[in-house]
């Protein structure tokens, strides 16, 4: 995959080029002009001095992502970057699929999966804001099964899980669901019975309404007692459905009314049409050889709304969209004159929400979490380059982003992989952002 020839791959070091990619996306897709109000911060494409950044060192974030598709270690990825509320880096290498001609595009499409976690997060503090509920209202208050849930503890000896009940005066509440410590499992570890237990009863089936999820995880002990432990849990797809149980819309007809048509977030969404499946991105996998290799039918994807989207993972979209939200969400919960949260809700989603007990157990220095993401709460402890306060997520497929309010700059960045070029993609964006950001 070495020398990948990338037909159409832009970077903001000429702005005249990049202003031409991405104002060329925007009309295509533009919010209404009646709601671009706040001109300083619309994600125009502008000169990066004019905002602190060195054109000159972009070129070595430039060079590292093309380096990883030069080096078979990335099929394709796209980059973008904003400071002070502009876009001054678009980046597109590699292809679609490792094994076809088809370049990554701006607008190509990928499977975001964890990333959907913050937007569903927005979604339930949107409901907060209207008053419908509380961060210590017990989730009982909405799924009254949640009030008899038992906790395993261990297995017997012909293997049965033996369960305990829940401590006397600990509940789950909706904080616990939107900082992982309710003790819910989840499918990342198949080893633990209680995992295996989500993964063999299918909870997370997208075929079947989020109600038959909730019917089938109160069956399944919790991994641990509420409240005493971070663990990244199936807590956002019961989000989904308290989404839907409280504003009483489906999920996606939620997300799309109240998210992304506002935001003008056009492609993404919980399947991709038809007429769009030839943008998206294959998910690739290291061969034996060490070769990358997609799915032998290519990019996949439901091409219809399904009965039981996945809160917790199951959005598409592509990099210009994710920023739209992202940029929000550092304006302090509007962009282009929509307002989707206030400042406050804002803040109280990238406050660190754990205990001392429970930070004990998350185990990433310098870090926190809030309501749903990582939240930065010492950037020089953590080993990257962010600053203190910055919050971000990722998807499981390598797509990634960050929101860092002190630099006052976001990014976004969009591939498909497994294996280890996830973290190294990652960690290599943070240190060549952050070493062009020169002024303010």
């Amino acid at each position: 995959m070495k020398g990948i020839a990338n037909r159409w791959r832009s970077c903001l070091f000429g702005v005249v080029a990049v202003a031409a990619l991405v104002v060329g996306y925007q009309s295509l897709h533009a919010v209404p002009a009646a709601a671009r109000t706040e001109a300083a911060r619309d994600l125009a494409v502008a000169d990066p001095a004019s905002v602190g950044v060195s054109a000159k060192r972009l070129e070595r974030l430039d060079a590292g992502m093309q380096a990883m598709v030069d080096d078979g270690k990335l099929a394709g990825v796209v980059t973008m970057l904003a400071r002070h509320g502009k876009v001054v880096f678009t980046d597109t290498v590699g292809r679609l699929d490792a094994g076809k001609g088809d370049p990554v595009e701006l607008d190509s499409i990928f499977r975001i999966f964890s990333m959907t976690k913050p937007v569903v997060g927005t979604a339930l503090m949107m409901l907060h804001e209207e008053g419908r509920w509380q961060l210590d209202d017990p989730v009982s208050r909405f799924i009254p099964e949640f009030a008899d849930l038992e906790v395993y503890a261990g297995v017997d000896d012909d293997g049965v899980m033996q369960v305990e009940p829940v401590e006397r005066g600990r509940r789950i509440t909706m904080r616990d669901l939107m900082r992982h410590t309710a003790g819910l499992g989840y499918v990342l570890n198949p080893r633990h019975p209680v995992n295996r237990a989500i993964i063999d009863g299918r909870v997370l089936d997208t075929g079947a309404p989020l109600e038959t999820m909730i019917d089938k995880l109160v069956q399944i002990p919790l991994l641990s007692q509420p409240g005493t432990e971070w663990a990244y849990s199936i807590s956002v797809d019961v989000q989904g459905y308290l989404v839907e149980a409280i504003s009483g819309q489906p999920l996606d007809e939620f997300l799309q009314e109240r998210i992304f048509g506002p935001l003008g977030m056009v492609d993404t969404a919980f399947h991709v049409p038809p007429d769009k499946m030839h943008r998206l991105a294959a998910r690739h996998t290291p061969g034996p050889d060490g070769e990358l290799m997609a799915p032998p039918g290519g990019a996949q994807a439901p091409n219809a709304p399904l009965a039981g989207p996945s809160g917790g993972g199951g959005l598409y979209g592509t990099a210009p969209d994710y920023l739209r939200f992202a940029q929000m969400l550092l304006n302090g919960g509007e962009l282009d004159g929509v307002r989707l949260l206030a400042p406050r809700s804002v803040e109280l989603m990238a406050a660190n929400h754990l205990t001392d007990a429970q930070q004990a157990t998350y185990r990433r220095p310098g870090q926190g979490w809030g309501l749903n993401f990582s939240v930065v709460t010492d950037g020089p402890m953590s080993g990257e380059s962010w600053s203190t306060g910055s919050y971000y997520w990722i998807g499981i497929a390598g797509t990634w982003f960050w929101v860092d309010p002190a630099e006052d700059l976001t990014f976004v960045g969009m591939i498909q992989n497994n294996g280890g070029a996830i973290n190294e993609v990652q960690r290599l964006s943070r240190s060549l952002v952050y070493q062009a950001v020169v002024g303010d």
